[in-house]
C-alpha cells in the first residue's frame, strides 16, 4: 500500500532544509512494522479536532504556527497531532504543582490568549498580524506571571507540545537529516563526516549558531529601542526557571515517550 503520493517525496516544513533530495521515509520497508505505523501515522493524523473546540482550534492553530515560524505550505500538522495526543490523555506524565493538569492548562490559557488579543486589539489572536501575534506572546514569555499562572510554566506548556509533535514528523527529519528510527537496521558509517549509503551531505557548511545569536542581538536592540511586548508585566526578580521539572511537580503516570522512536 503506498505511504505518500509520488510527488510529496522529500517533503520539508516550508520547503526549507539543508539536505537536499532527502528523504528518511526511502528506508521505511527497512523498518519493524510497528515503528512503521507508528510514524506513518504521522503523515495523515485525524483533521476534524478530537479535544479542542472550535474556537481554541482556531487559537491553538495560531499560536503553533507562530512558536514553529510556520507561516506557508508544507506544515507539519502540530495542532493535529497535538490535538491527537491531549485526545486519548497522552501527556508527559506530571505536570507542574502550580498548574492545571496540561488538558485544563491548555484550555485556560489558550481561553486567556484569546480574550487578551481581544482587548488589545479587539480581534480574535488568529486573526492578528504575526507581528501583533509576537509581541503578545513575546509579553508572556518575559512575564513573572501572567493571569495569575507562573508564566514560565506557561511558555514549557506551549513549547513542550509544540516541539514535541513538530520533531516527531518525518518532514522535520528530513529538514535535518535525521536517519529515523535505528532498529532493526542500525548504522556502520561511525565518525566524524561518515554517511551512510541512504544518506546525504549537508549543502551548508555553515554552523547555525552564530546566526542564532545575530537573530537573538537583533530582537535585544529592537526591545531596547521600541521596548517589550504591550502585554504581561515586567521582571522585578528573577525569572522563574523555564524548564520542566524545575519546581515540585505531581506525577500523573508514568512519563512516556509519546512521539518519538528510539
Amino acid at each position: 500500500m503506498p505511504f505518500r503520493a509520488p510527488k510529496r517525496r522529500a517533503v520539508t516544513p516550508q520547503g526549507q532544509g539543508r539536505f537536499p533530495g532527502y528523504d528518511v521515509l526511502d528506508e521505511v520497508r527497512r523498518w519493524d512494522d510497528v515503528t512503521a505505523g507508528v510514524v506513518l501515522a504521522r503523515l495523515d493524523p485525524p483533521a476534524e479536532p478530537s479535544f479542542f473546540t472550535d474556537a481554541e482550534q482556531a487559537t491553538a492553530g495560531a499560536l503553533f504556527d507562530l512558536l514553529l515560524a510556520q507561516h506557508r505550505q508544507p506544515k507539519v500538522p502540530v495542532l493535529a497531532l497535538v490535538d491527537q495526543r491531549l485526545a486519548v490523555g497522552e501527556t508527559d506524565g506530571w505536570f507542574f504543582e502550580d498548574m492545571p493538569e496540561d488538558p485544563e492548562a491548555w484550555r485556560v490559557t489558550l481561553a486567556h490568549l484569546d480574550e487578551e488579543a481581544r482587548r488589545l486589539h479587539d480581534t480574535p489572536f488568529h486573526q492578528l498580524t504575526v507581528a501583533q501575534q509576537g509581541r503578545l506572546v513575546q509579553g508572556i514569555h518575559d512575564a513573572e506571571t501572567w493571569h495569575g499562572l507562573p508564566a514560565g510554566h506557561v511558555w514549557s506548556l506551549w513549547t513542550r507540545y509544540a516541539c514535541a509533535a513538530f520533531a516527531s514528523h518525518p518532514w522535520a527529519w528530513n529538514e535535518m537529516g535525521f536517519g529515523g528510527p535505528a532498529y532493526p537496521r542500525g548504522y556502520k558509517a561511525l565518525g566524524v563526516d561518515k554517511r551512510e549509503g541512504w544518506e546525504v551531505p549537508d549543502r551548508q557548511q555553515r554552523d547555525p549558531v552564530p546566526w542564532a545569536r545575530r537573530v537573538e542581538d537583533a530582537r535585544r536592540r529592537h526591545e531596547e529601542r521600541f521596548g517589550a511586548g504591550p502585554t504581561a508585566s515586567r521582571r522585578t526578580g528573577p525569572a522563574a526557571d523555564r524548564q520542566a521539572g524545575s519546581t515540585a511537580s505531581r506525577r500523573t503516570g508514568p512519563a512516556a515517550d509519546r512521539q518519538g522512536t528510539r
